[in-house]
């Protein structure tokens, strides 16, 4: 019998720092668009940071006591969900790697690999969703973050949701699969070449004419959005859950404390 004959799929939504402390609404989106696709949504409360800062600074043994944590966490639900792909790549990608020295936790950490899923890859290629009867008006441009793109091969979903829009012009910018600039603590290592990046990439999305930029992780969206402001262009910056969930009335990523 099929899953949905049998059971709503238990998905766990792996929240985020950056979302849980920078931009809530992405969380609320993700649950709206997951139940939308007919899942079952937990937030388990034991969730804390993936471990991705500790890890490319090089702090193994810190990364490694966060990673038990959320393999724990996280052990009796169908599938992993993660509005980012940094993070999704974290736990997809890395954690079977850095818990191979421990087999018992080395298999769990492969098995929470194997459901782990960044969002809008989730929708599209796990549900088979096409379309999420949303509307936007506006001209918009994508950003492909690195870990999504690179680790996960998140490029074609979030495009074939955003056409599906009624009133959304999709248009892309140059350079959108290059780096934002912010890469976590790249930015804290290596502020000038990271400003530059960041200085780069503002102006090819202020060149694409769009009026909106969206992406699927909110670091490289904080990164662009203070960037983008401080040049004073006419770009609105969201991350692309909210689109597709209907809920771009709130203020756009840098805007709330305005």
């Amino acid at each position: 019998m099929a899953e949905s004959e049998t059971k709503l799929p238990v998905v766990g939504l792996f929240v985020t720092c950056l979302v849980d402390l920078f931009r809530p609404t992405v969380g609320f989106a993700a649950v709206r668009l997951l139940e939308r696709a007919g899942c079952r949504v937990v937030v388990p409360r034991a969730q804390t940071c993936c471990g991705q800062p500790a890890y490319n600074s090089g702090d193994r043994d810190s990364a490694r006591a966060i990673a038990r944590q959320v393999v724990d966490a996280f052990r009796d639900v169908d599938y992993v969900v993660a509005p980012s792909g940094s993070c999704a790549g974290m736990l997809h990608t890395h954690y079977p790697a850095l818990l191979a020295a421990e087999p018992a936790m080395a298999a769990a950490a492969r098995r929470l690999a194997d459901r782990t899923y960044e969002l809008v890859a989730f929708l599209r290629d796990r549900r088979g969703l096409t379309d999420l009867d949303a509307a936007f008006e506006g001209r918009v441009t994508y950003h492909d973050s690195c870990s999504g793109l690179r680790e996960l091969g998140v490029k074609a979903q979030p495009r074939d949701l955003l056409r599906s829009v009624r009133g959304l012009e999709l248009v892309e910018h140059a350079g959108a699969e290059t780096c934002c600039g912010f890469g976590g603590a790249f930015c804290v290592k290596y502020p000038d070449i990271s400003n530059r990046m960041v200085e780069d990439k503002a102006l090819e999305v202020e060149r694409s004419g769009a009026d909106t930029l969206l992406a699927g992780d909110l670091g490289c969206l904080l990164n662009m959005a203070g960037k983008l402001q401080r040049r004073g262009a006419p770009v609105r910056v969201r991350h692309v859950a909210e689109v597709l969930a209907g809920m771009a009335d709130t203020p756009a990523i840098g805007e709330e404390r305005d």
